[in-house]
């Protein structure tokens, strides 16, 4: 058939692969490498120094340190995948040309406004610019762990710098009884690796040590490494609740449920007479630090719109307010316009 001569068959264009983001892939291959280096140089160290020691009788070795990298190794997974207290997304209907203030402890904190989040920050939320999220009692952005910290994690992340301090401390040390018990013999592939590992160990032991003691202090103390102390009047600090208390706030107290968690499934749709009110904000309460009946500052909202009548995409306002209705706080929160002057602002904690 000659007018099928010069036809050319079909084929569907080919689509371009999107481009992966290198700021989200280089992070997270360094978390993934320093997970690789831990379990590398940990069987390095029990196939050859703790191997030796085991065979000749030195049982303590081995059991302390093969317990101490179970821990410190599970901490580091469970630091890398846990949740540091994920704020949920506004919705677009909340203004920012609003100002609301919490009382806390005799002390007036003006929430900021976050403008990638879409609503009114609690105290000591902060937008982190590498995750692109709000978290709930910021501390840091670790890229260690490619994770932040923050209310939910803090005391796994406490738990894995003092696991891995612990884990350096008899690496460093059974590398060493390793090197002194065989002292008489010649040189080996044994005390080469030993080198090798107590090298490191003793290069991270240090700076380990001194962050577990800033850490420490900090929870004493109630402060966050981004808080500077200018910001409390007459050096007043009113999240601090005693040495005791703190520690008990940070490590020990329920957590209390997650706020995606409740935004998701006590989410209600909402019918098509739904009619935008004019004083929406966030719930500040920050419950989930200090749940009712326990020690520590807390916030209630004055209801300042009726629950379940909030607009589309905020069913975390309303369905905390309910699942909170009725809790009895030492803080209240107003609001009130803001006249446009300026632009709201949007960074900082």
């Amino acid at each position: 058939m000659p007018f099928l001569k010069n036809a050319m068959p079909l084929q569907k264009e080919l689509q371009p692969l999107p481009l992966v983001s290198l700021s989200w892939l280089l992070p997270s291959l360094f978390a993934a490498f320093n997970v690789v280096l831990l379990v590398i140089f940990s069987g390095l160290f029990f196939a050859f120094p703790c191997r030796w020691l085991a065979q000749n009788g030195q049982w303590a070795f081995p059991m302390v340190t093969g317990l101490l990298f179970i821990l410190t190794f599970f901490s580091l997974i469970l630091l890398n995948f846990s949740d540091p207290g994920i704020l949920h997304q506004g919705s677009s209907e909340q203004s920012p040309m609003r100002v609301h203030v919490v009382w806390l402890n005799h002390r007036a904190f003006r929430l900021q406004w976050c403008s990638k989040c879409c609503f009114h920050r609690p105290p000591r939320t902060y937008h982190c610019p590498w995750c692109n999220i709000c978290v709930e009692d910021f501390d840091h952005h670790c890229k260690w762990v490619n994770n932040c910290i923050g209310h939910r994690n803090f005391r796994f992340f406490m738990l894995l710098i003092l696991s891995l301090c612990l884990y350096s401390g008899s690496l460093l040390v059974t590398c060493l009884m390793f090197l002194v018990r065989t002292s008489h013999l010649p040189f080996s592939i044994d005390k080469a690796m030993a080198i090798l590992v107590a090298v490191p160990a003793a290069g991270f032991l240090m700076p380990l040590f001194l962050l577990l003691l800033i850490q420490a202090m900090s929870v004493s103390t109630a402060e966050r490494p981004y808080e500077g102390k200018c910001r409390y009047l007459q050096g007043y600090n009113p999240f601090d609740q005693g040495c005791a208390n703190n520690w008990y706030l940070t490590i020990c107290a329920p957590l209390g449920p997650k706020y995606m968690s409740e935004a998701i499934l006590l989410q209600r749709m909402v019918g098509p007479d739904w009619v935008p009110e004019p004083n929406l904000h966030f719930p500040t309460c920050s419950s989930a630090h200090c749940p009712s009946g326990l020690p520590g500052p807390q916030l209630q909202s004055l209801g300042l719109y009726t629950p379940g009548k909030g607009p589309p995409g905020s069913g975390e306002a309303s369905a905390l307010q309910e699942v909170r209705k009725g809790t009895t706080g030492r803080g209240a929160s107003v609001g009130f316009p803001l006249q446009p002057r300026s632009a709201p602002a949007s960074g900082g904690p």
